[in-house]
């Protein structure tokens, strides 16, 4: 396995960034990782470099990259729901100054630097993300709906709203196949929430799997968390490379 940091060029300047890819040569479907609003630390690394060892190139930016470089913030051990509650009151500022906007203007620019690198195969993508980035893999699929094959959302933000620029209203642009993993304590798993995200995928005809997973809370991925679930944790893996498995061929 090969990793390292690097910088993507955007219109707003240079984003930090890990990639991961498999040694030995030959070129790889390419993802583009979003995180989750903790930011850019070594779990993320670590869940990049296992999805690279199944054969793909890996691309986690630091979103919040206009605010300096990873860490923007200091992470605190977030294994306890206090810490962790605490810290993300501290980051929901820079979440909020993400706006659509700039989440469209920064996928275009992670794309073509990911497309662009030797280890990346020509052809179709995938996007993967947590928490806040979940709502930036839909916003990513509905930029790109010619190059994003698979999108996958995992304990995302929220992917429903009253607002004109709500993700779930996104769909008539989205061409690739779609997962959402949401956690069973959670307000994107409320009923009517579900309800209407799966109106609007239907009726844009999307190929989409809109799950809950049982008894975990938002962040159940995050192994560096109080959320962490060992046994959802594997789902969304068994999830996510069967939905890159039958879209991007690696």
């Amino acid at each position: 396995m090969t990793s390292k940091t690097v910088e993507v060029p955007t219109p707003d300047g240079a984003a930090d960034a890990f990639v991961a890819f498999p040694e030995g040569g030959g070129s790889h479907p390419g993802v583009l990782f979003y995180m989750d609003a903790i930011g850019l630390r070594p779990v993320l690394h670590e869940m990049a470099e296992r999805l690279a060892g199944h054969g793909y190139y890996v691309l986690v930016p630091n979103v919040f990259y206009r605010h300096g470089p990873a860490p923007v913030l200091e992470v605190p051990d977030l294994r306890s729901a206090e810490a962790r509650e605490a810290f993300v009151g501290r980051v929901m500022p820079l979440v909020n100054a993400h706006t659509p906007e700039r989440a469209v203007r920064d996928a275009a620019a992670y794309l073509d630097f990911l497309t662009a690198q030797p280890e990346v195969r020509p052809g179709p993508v995938g996007v993967t993300g947590y928490c806040m980035g979940g709502v930036l893999a839909v916003r990513t699929a509905a930029a790109r709906p010619g190059q994003v094959a698979a999108a996958a959302a995992f304990h995302p933000g929220p992917l429903v709203s009253d607002g004109p620029d709500s993700p779930h209203r996104l769909a008539p642009r989205i061409t690739a196949e779609l997962h959402v993993g949401h956690a069973a304590h959670d307000d994107s798993a409320r009923p009517e929430i579900l309800g209407e995200l799966d109106r609007s995928l239907d009726a844009a005809g999307i190929r989409y799997t809109d799950e809950v997973y049982p008894d975990t809370v938002h962040g159940f991925t995050m192994s560096d968390t109080a959320a962490f679930s060992p046994a959802a944790s594997e789902r969304h893996w068994d999830r996510l490379l069967d939905l890159f498995g039958r879209n991007l061929s690696p």
